[in-house]
């Protein structure tokens, strides 16, 4: 399974790779991950691969995916979803959250970014393997912004494309993340399963 995460800076895209990495480790699969990092501390992009194997004998050779072979694409933001719409294989689904966050050339330029564009783009391009989640509904029910990644997390398996459900990223949270921060993370990770299942009834 080759899963692509994609966001900016302060959104927690390699936390979210440990945590589907973790989740494959404790069920004994192989799995490999790496990351791109382009300015991360001031807003660039960041993009995390993680390979896992199918069975557990697989012997995974590289941690980036080829591009045209991620079967997932989880982005945190838009213009990070096109930005990684390459690595998307023919037959992949890709799980997109709407919220924009401005790129930092754009800040520095003063020119426009507009996330819409970019949303109707990734549509008219891979039609029904799309799946957007609202990202301020998502925050309103999270109560903060901070766990989105993780929340994201929760429509990626709901997906189904991930291989890996639910419970099992919630004993990586346990894992990895500090006890003050888990039952808020605990709960998005729910929030954005039911996010997901409500959203794919929308349409």
């Amino acid at each position: 399974m080759n899963c692509i995460l994609a966001g900016v800076g302060g959104q927690g895209t390699v936390l979210a790779s440990k945590l589907i990495a973790n989740a494959a480790m404790v069920n004994g699969f192989p799995v490999r991950t790496a990351e791109t990092i382009g300015m991360a501390q001031r807003g660039g992009c960041v993009v995390s691969h993680v390979r896992i194997g199918a069975t557990l004998d697989d012997d995974i050779a590289s941690p980036l995916i080829p591009l045209g072979e991620a079967d997932i694409v989880c982005a945190f933001e838009p213009g990070e979803a096109t930005r990684v719409l390459p690595y998307l294989s023919p037959t992949g689904k890709m799980i997109v959250a709407t919220g924009a966050i401005r790129p930092v050339m754009a800040s520095l330029g003063k020119s426009s970014y507009d996330a819409q564009a970019h949303l109707d783009y990734l549509q008219d391009v891979l039609q029904d393997r799309i799946v957007r989640i609202d990202t301020d509904e998502l925050i309103a029910a999270c109560g903060s912004s901070k766990p989105l990644n993780v929340a994201m997390l929760g429509a990626a398996c709901a997906s189904g494309e991930l291989g890996i459900d639910a419970a099992e990223i919630a004993q990586a949270l346990e894992a990895l993340v500090k006890p003050q921060y888990l039952s808020m993370n605990l709960a998005a990770l729910e929030l954005g399963e039911r996010a997901y299942a409500n959203t794919c009834k929308r349409w």
